[in-house]
């Protein structure tokens, strides 16, 4: 079929445009729709089949839209239907719906087949054909209806056979109280409406089986004459056969024995059924039988679906909805009991009415283009096509050359301008037919932007941002774009281009923000649009709430803080199991936390943070659980009750989220301590029983307690009293100890025993005891209430055994264990002898003694002591130097080392030895004289006067001379900087100078000085002080000046002053701590003359005298003597050198460490102060 010749090169022409061939799409955008002409389309109409309600008003719709508006004719039977001559017919304005007034009339005078068409200039669209029928529900035919009797056991089919309406009506059974009669595998409705009974019983006799039709368009119900059953014995009906012969239906003839299935419904062995594609497709099989059978079902070609596939009415039918072809097939159903089995087989054929594959669609073309319009139906038989055109069949319809008609399709080349039409594709079958309308539309339209100008378009970066360009033209415009200029077209990463003119860009970023133009071209005309993008930062939830732990009645507090973009405005959201939060004061939501107070075990759960602006959101989410100490146990219970051990089981309590850990089980002892809980034992949370071994003689009452996180829970209440016989004691006294108080007893002591291990009444303890390896009988006594005993008149210090015994009125412990003791010791009767004293250096000396008897020591040996004072020394004014002292050595030493003695110093000594009682008498005593030693540190070193080439020195002699002191060493060297140091110069002073002042030094130099103490051991530590000779002569002209002014004498003497009182201050502070400075300086360096040693288990060094040292990185000439700048004249003048004979130390003295050395500060003068401030 072709309204142009269909030559090869056509159709090889369309079969390769085919698959490029692209419509116009016109937006639904209602001004276009407005302006844009377009054919007719039928928008709504009427079923196809149409059932009226006789009393209502008959309403056909149909409704179109096109441009110009569609004006509409019906047709009626296949005829012109005019309206206008029928005044009860009208039609709506604006609409082809028919509405028709049947007051006063017969609605199926009105009954037919009715076309609504809808037509304009390009074309024409018509409906489906409409069935207008109007409902019926005729009334029951009348009957004479029999009582029925039925012999108890067999089967029965009460008939309904309702009166045929429109639609159907819907049956149900009901009695004569309007209640639905009650169904069963053995009593139920079939398909058709009638109550089959598998087989009758007594209860089944009643006068009221009434069948029910409701018929669903009127809204009426009909009902049937009530039938009337009596079910009977075969006594019964021996007695009543005759009175009711000539008025009664007898059903049934054979004894009331059981029998296997046979069905009711069907009646044959095999059927058929025929159902469409997409209805529901119903089987049923009803069996009768006694007892009653039951019925299953199987697809003998396949499986039955599960999804759309159910059984209904007591598995009696199959009902399968939305049928397809794979739903054919073979079904069988079975009835069985036990006596036996019955089959019955469907063969199930799906036929299908025409339903759409590709149904047509409205094509839109441009002027020359091409098109195609497809039309694709499916059903079994396969439907049959035909096209009309404008409700024209095609066939009848004027020529068109753009046009060609091939089967299912119609193909459109170089359309026109006049090529608008409606097409109508007819696709039909024996079940059925679709109709429908597809119209093409030729089009010339320059292009237009339809997308609102200026939009703005707001993204998140990282995120897709589309920038819509919605256009119309016809021909199809083109899509360009621009950013910010129209210098260039974008092209390329980052930017996609979308067929509808969308410029998508895949992950947005800042500079992606800005001014974008679109720009619609085709050969009508040109059209552009701005739009603008703002990519904004994302929402995130910099810190989200946060799992927690939290115990009932405390508060808790969900974070949630959050950053965003400025100029967006987030909005929180708080949710609880994602649902609303609770509506109670105790939430609080504030701009970034969530607080709860007094939490309950309700508020546990998911609480999630909900952050939204305008474009974005994030979320985060933490669980709350509310724990607390778990509740009390419940329902204690003792079983296996035993002599010594007893069964508790309990109920644990709610644990309130937080798992048990163990359980403490306590008692109490009613007999002796009520009211006292004791721990028993612990047994983990996973058990709710324990195994508790008893002691004898104790009236137990049990309880338990819970523990997990939180803590423990509220004691249980007390388990029942739970009393043990008495017994005789299973354990005697523990840590049994025999010693001595004095030198003619023995103490025996233990620890008793408790009431939970006295084990019965009468708890005394039997002491008994012997002198070892001389007594063989054993001394006892037995007391009470008492943990020791006192044994006098015992030989001093000599061993027992001793044993305690447990005893009460139920008999005795068991065999004690023995014990060792000893009695009391005595002093020690002799003194060490032979002592003897060598001294090894000056603070160091070793004595040596004889060991005593041991029959004197009268006890256990504890060592030897050794004291001694110091008789003479050069330190007398320090009180401690004479104080006694004591070392202490183990009993099997014989020698020992007194260290840390006094240089240059007369000692005493005597040796004791001591045992646990005391010490014995002394040793005669002996004397000891130390060695000198090297001396200690000067006890003071300072500048006490600065000149342009020379500075005077002045110092006092050590505290601790250890010796005759013979002289001082001063050393000394220039010291500009770490790095320039230079040679060091040494003087030797003999012991009477306490002052000298240095000559020919160099000016403006600072120097260092070293002073140290000599013995004829050697020198000791020396002492460090720095100064700098003043920088130039005529710097100190002005300084006399300024110091005869009034003004800076005044001052100088306020600070003078105010020095001199700071020197009291700290002079009284350094007294009272004990401690001088030079002492200070000793304690840190230490004497480098000591060197400690140790000996077998002694605590005590051993010391050396060694010869001093020169001071690290000092130089001293081979020749001993100090020479500067070559010269033999000696460094100091005798007649300039001034002398402290007295060698107090009166000044106050200060010190500074530098690089590890003890150094004094330059005493404040008034010429120092007036450089400082110059």
């Amino acid at each position: 079929m072709m309204d142009r010749p269909c030559d090869g090169r056509f159709t090889l022409l369309l079969m390769f445009l085919g698959p490029i061939i692209t419509a116009l799409e016109v937006p639904l955008d209602p001004k276009l729709l407005e302006e844009l002409p377009q054919p007719p389309t039928i928008i709504h109409q009427s079923p196809k089949d149409f059932i009226i309600d006789p009393r209502d008003n008959v309403v056909i719709h149909c409704e179109a839209k096109g441009k110009p508006h569609p004006r509409f004719s019906w047709t009626r039977n296949g005829t012109h239907f005019d309206i206008d001559k029928d005044p009860k017919v009208t039609m709506k304005p604006h609409s082809g719906t028919l509405v028709i007034d049947i007051s006063g009339e017969k609605a199926d005078a009105y009954e037919g087949v009715y076309q609504c068409t809808a037509r304009n200039e390009l074309g024409t669209a018509v409906s489906n054909n409409i069935i207008i029928r109007q409902s019926r529900s005729p009334l029951w035919s009348k009957e004479k209806i029999h009582p029925i009797m039925a012999q108890e056991g067999q089967s029965l089919i009460l008939q309904c056979r309702p009166p045929a309406g429109l639609p159907p009506p819907i049956i149900f059974w009901m009695d004569n109280n309007f209640q639905r009669l009650p169904q069963s595998r053995r009593v139920s409705q079939g398909l058709n409406g009638d109550l089959y009974f598998s087989n009758v019983q007594r209860e089944d006799s009643r006068n009221d089986y009434i069948c029910y039709a409701r018929f669903p368009h009127t809204q009426t119900i009909q009902q049937k004459q009530p039938i009337s059953v009596r079910v009977l014995n075969m006594d019964s009906i021996n007695d009543t056969m005759d009175a009711f012969f000539n008025e009664t239906d007898l059903f049934g003839d054979k004894p009331d024995e059981e029998r296997a299935p046979t069905f009711m419904v069907p009646t044959d062995s095999d059927s058929t059924k025929l159902v469409l594609r997409g209805q529901t497709l119903e089987m049923e099989c009803i069996a009768d039988g006694l007892p009653t059978p039951e019925i299953s079902w199987n697809k003998l070609s396949g499986e039955i679906s599960n999804v759309r596939s159910s059984f209904l009415n007591f598995h009696k039918t199959l009902r399968i909805k939305d049928v397809s072809e794979a739903d054919a097939g073979e079904y069988r159903c079975t009835a069985r009991n036990r006596h036996g089995t019955v089959h019955h087989n469907i063969r199930v054929t799906v036929k299908a009415a025409p339903y759409w594959i590709s149904a047509p669609r409205n094509l839109v073309l441009a002027p020359q283009d091409s098109g195609v319009i497809t039309c694709r139906a499916g059903g079994h038989p396969k439907p049959t096509i035909s096209w009309s055109m404008n409700g024209v069949p095609i066939e009848n319809a004027p020529q068109d050359l753009s046009r060609m008609v091939e089967d299912d399709t119609i193909m459109f080349s170089e359309v026109q301008t006049d090529s608008s039409a409606v097409y109508q594709c007819n696709a039909s079958n024996d079940y059925g037919y679709l109709l429908a309308n597809a119209f093409i539309n030729v089009l010339a339209e320059p292009p237009r932007v339809l997308t609102p100008p200026n939009k703005v378009y707001q993204v998140i970066m990282n995120r897709p941002a589309l920038l819509e360009c919605v256009s119309f033209g016809s021909p199809i415009p083109t899509i360009t774009w621009f950013k910010e200029s129209r210098s260039s077209t974008l092209e390329g990463d980052p930017y996609v281009f979308h067929l509808n003119g969308t410029l998508e860009i895949h992950a947005s970023q800042t500079q992606n923000s800005g001014k974008y133009t679109c720009v619609a071209r085709n050969s009508l005309g040109i059209s552009e649009n701005h739009v603008y993008l703002e990519v904004k930062e994302p929402t995130r939830i910099l810190r989200p709430p946060e799992y927690r732990v939290i115990q009932r009645n405390r508060n808790v507090v969900f974070e949630c803080k959050v950053k965003h973009d400025p100029s967006l405005v987030p909005v929180t959201i708080w949710m609880k199991d994602n649902g609303e939060l609770p509506d109670d004061d105790r939430f609080r939501v504030d701009s970034d936390r969530l607080t709860i107070t007094d939490v309950t075990e309700d508020d546990a759960g998911l609480y999630t943070c909900i952050i939204n602006t305008t474009l974005d959101e994030d979320s985060a989410s933490a669980f709350l659980t509310v724990v607390e100490k778990p509740d009390a146990p419940t329902d204690l219970e003792l079983t296996d009750h035993d002599a010594r051990s007893v069964q508790l089981t309990w109920t644990p309590g709610d644990e309130h989220s937080s798992p048990i850990k163990k359980f403490l089980i306590q008692y109490e002892d009613g007999l002796h301590q009520g009211g006292v809980w004791h721990n028993l034992t612990e047994v983990p949370g996973t058990k709710t029983t324990a195994h508790l071994k008893l002691s004898p003689y104790i009236h137990y009452s049990f309880r338990v307690l819970a523990l997990n996180d939180v803590g423990f829970s509220r004691p249980s209440v007390s388990s029942r009293q739970y009393k043990t016989s008495p017994a005789a004691p299973d354990e005697n006294p523990a840590d049994v100890k025999a010693m001595g108080t004095e030198h003619n007893n023995l103490l025996i002591s233990w620890k008793p025993l408790t009431h939970l291990q006295s084990n019965g009444p009468g708890l005394q303890y039997k002491v008994m005891w012997r002198q070892q390896d001389v007594e063989t009988e054993w001394t006892s006594v037995t007391v009470a209430n008492v943990a020791k005993f006192l044994v006098s008149g015992t030989p001093t210090f000599v061993p027992y055994e001793v044993m305690v015994q447990a005893v009460n009125d139920y008999g005795d412990g068991p065999k004690p264990a023995v014990i060792i003791g000893y009695s009391g010791e005595d002093f020690p009767s002799a003194a060490p002898d032979n002592v003897q004293v060598q001294v090894l250096n000056s603070t160091l000396a070793e004595v040596q003694w004889t060991p005593v008897p041991p029959k004197s020591v009268r006890g256990r040996l504890r060592g030897y002591k050794i004291h001694y004072r110091c008789e003479r020394s050069p330190q007398r004014h320090h009180s401690h130097h004479c104080d006694q002292m004591t070392e202490i050595f183990n009993p099997n030493k014989t020698r020992g080392k007194l260290p840390n003695l006094h240089p240059y110093s007369a000692y005493s000594l005597y040796v004791t030895a001591f045992n646990g009682k005391g010490e014995g008498p002394v040793s005669s005593a002996h004397h000891f004289e130390t060695p000198e030693g090297v001396p200690g540190f000067p006890s003071f070193f300072r500048v006490v006067g600065s000149d342009f080439d020379s500075l005077t020195l002045e110092w006092g002699p050590p505290h601790h001379t250890n010796g005759r002191l013979t002289g001082y060493s001063l050393k000394y060297q220039t010291v500009n900087s770490s790095a320039d140091v230079g040679v060091l110069e040494e003087l030797e002073l003999s012991s009477n100078h306490s002052s000298v002042t240095l000559h020919n030094l160099k000016h403006s130099t600072r120097y260092k000085f070293y002073i140290s103490a000599k013995t004829q051991k050697g020198f000791g530590p020396a002492l460090t002080e720095e100064a700098l000779t003043i920088i130039q002569k005529a710097m100190v002209s002005p300084q006399v000046d300024i110091a005869t002014q009034g003004w800076f004498i005044g001052l100088m003497s306020a600070i003078a002053l105010l020095i001199l009182i700071l020197l009291i201050v700290c002079f009284i502070k350094r007294n009272k701590g004990g401690k001088y400075p030079v002492k200070e300086k000793e304690d840190a360096h230490g004497d480098p003359e000591i060197q400690p040693m140790k000996e077998d288990d002694l605590t005590f060094g051993e010391y050396s005298d060694e010869d001093h040292k020169p001071l690290k990185g000092s130089r001293t000439p081979s020749t001993g003597t100090v020479k500067r700048d070559e010269s033999d004249e000696s460094l100091v003048d005798s007649g300039d050198t001034q002398f402290n004979e007295d060698g107090s130390f009166i000044g106050q003295y200060s010190g500074r460490s530098e690089r590890g050395t003890h150094e004094s500060s330059e005493p404040p003068s008034p010429v120092n102060a007036m450089n400082s401030f110059v």
